[in-house]
C-alpha cells in the first residue's frame, strides 16, 4: 500500500470530465462575459448556462446563484451579506450560529461583533454535535437577521437535521454550509434561504465557490466593483471554474444515491476493525448521522501528529481536522465544543473518502494500529 490520499475532506483531484468542460473556457471561449463583442458573448453564454445547470441540481432559479473564489468568500458572503444588509435596512443585530462552525462562518460573525456590534448566540451541542430545533426556535429574537449551521461538519462529519433547522428558524433566513455535503447529500429542496459550496471539494478546481442566497433576502456586497453578478459579487467572473463546478456538482449528484450507500458500508467496516484493533480509539461524531466517507477518531494517550506521521511513513496520507487549521497547536475547537478533553482532542485523527472509492479499508486500519502502537 502506498501513497493512499485518505483526506478528500480537505481537497479532491480535478475529475476528467471537469477539465475537459473547462478547457474551452481557458483555451478559445476565453473572453471576459462582460464584455459586448463576438469574443466576450460566448464566453457569457457558458457562465449563464453554467449558473442554471447548479441552479438546477440546488433546485432553485438560476438568479439565487452567485459564483465566488470558493468555500470561504461564500460563507462570508452569505453571513456578512445578509446580517448586514438587515442592519442597513431594519436595524437588525444579532445573528445565531454554534461553536463548531468553519473558521470562516466564526470569523465572519466575529468581525460582524466586533465592527458593527452584532449580538451573537452560540447554540448548543450535543456530545455528537448536534443541534436542538428547540434551542433554535428559542434562541430567536425579533431582532435576529441570519441563523448561520453547517449541514455536515467538516471534522466530525455529523450531520444536521436540515428540515427541523428550517422548521426552527421560522421566517429568520438560515444559511446552510454545505461545502462537506455536496455529493452525499441531497441539496434540492431542504427550503433554506442561503446555502454554500466550494469546487475543491467535488473534483473541482480551487478557487471556485458558490453562494446560493434567495433573490427575495437583502444582501449586502461583500467585494464591490464592477456590479457583476447583479451587483451580488463583483470581479471578473471565473467563467471556467464556474463551469467546473456545474460540471462536478451534476457528476457528483447523478452518483450520489450509490455512492453513499458503498462508501456508507465500507466505512462502518473500517470503523469497526479501527475500534477492534485499536482499544484506545473513539470515534468522533453521530454513530450513524454522519457523512457517508468521514471516520474521525481520537486516540488517547498518543499524539494526533506523530500518528499522521507514522500513517504516511505506512503510505496513509489522512489529517487531524480542518485543513484551515493546519499547523495549530490549538486544540480543535469542534472537538473541545462536543466536550472533548483538549488534551485528547489533540490525538484526532481524520480519515476522509472520496465519491468514487470502492474497495477494502482493512490495511488501512492494520496500519492505524501499528502507527498507534508505534507512538
Amino acid at each position: 500500500m502506498s501513497g493512499l490520499y485518505l483526506d478528500n475532506a480537505a481537497t479532491t483531484p480535478v475529475r476528467r470530465e471537469v477539465l475537459e468542460a473547462m478547457a474551452p473556457l481557458l483555451t478559445t471561449t476565453y473572453g471576459n462575459p462582460s464584455s459586448h463583442h463576438t469574443v466576450g458573448e460566448p464566453a457569457a453564454a457558458a457562465l449563464d448556462d453554467a449558473r442554471r445547470r447548479v441552479a438546477r441540481v440546488l433546485g432553485v432559479r438560476a438568479g439565487d446563484v452567485v459564483f465566488t473564489s470558493g468555500g470561504t468568500e461564500a460563507n462570508n458572503l452569505a453571513v456578512k451579506g445578509i446580517a448586514l444588509a438587515a442592519l442597513q435596512n431594519t436595524g437588525a443585530r444579532h445573528v445565531v450560529t454554534t461553536p463548531i462552525e468553519h473558521e470562516s462562518v466564526l470569523a465572519s460573525i466575529d468581525y460582524l461583533r466586533r465592527l458593527h456590534g452584532v449580538e451573537v448566540t452560540m447554540l448548543p451541542v450535543d456530545r455528537h454535535g448536534l443541534v436542538d430545533s428547540d434551542d433554535l426556535r428559542r434562541s430567536i429574537r425579533p431582532d435576529t437577521s441570519v441563523i448561520s449551521i453547517g449541514l455536515a461538519n467538516n471534522e466530525i462529519g455529523t450531520v444536521q437535521d436540515a428540515g427541523g433547522l428550517v422548521d426552527a428558524s421560522g421566517r429568520v433566513p438560515l444559511h446552510l454550509d454545505a461545502v462537506q455535503a455536496a455529493g452525499w447529500l441531497p441539496l434540492a429542496g431542504l427550503g433554506v434561504d442561503a446555502l454554500t459550496l466550494a469546487g475543491h471539494k467535488l473534483g473541482a478546481p480551487k478557487g471556485i465557490g458558490v453562494a446560493m442566497v434567495r433573490g427575495r433576502i437583502p444582501l449586502e456586497p461583500v467585494v464591490h466593483g464592477g456590479g457583476q453578478q447583479r451587483g451580488r459579487r463583483s470581479g471578473t467572473e471565473n467563467v471556467a471554474g464556474a463551469v467546473g463546478i456545474a460540471t462536478a456538482l451534476e457528476l457528483a449528484e447523478s452518483e450520489r444515491e450509490d455512492a453513499a450507500a458503498r462508501v456508507a458500508g465500507v466505512r462502518d467496516a473500517f470503523i469497526a476493525r479501527v475500534r477492534e484493533k485499536v482499544p484506545t480509539a473513539h470515534l468522533t461524531g453521530h454513530p450513524d448521522r454522519r457523512l457517508p466517507g468521514t471516520a474521525s477518531f481520537t486516540f488517547a494517550g498518543t499524539s494526533g501528529e506523530a500518528v499522521l506521521l507514522e500513517l504516511e511513513r505506512r503510505g496513509v496520507v489522512s489529517s487531524s481536522g480542518s485543513a484551515c487549521a493546519a499547523g495549530s497547536d490549538d486544540a480543535s475547537h469542534v472537538l473541545v465544543a462536543i466536550g472533548v478533553d483538549p488534551d485528547v482532542a489533540r490525538t484526532a485523527v481524520r480519515f476522509t473518502l472520496p465519491h468514487t472509492w470502492r474497495g477494502t479499508l482493512d490495511p488501512v486500519a492494520d496500519a492505524v494500529a501499528a502507527a498507534v502502537a508505534a507512538v
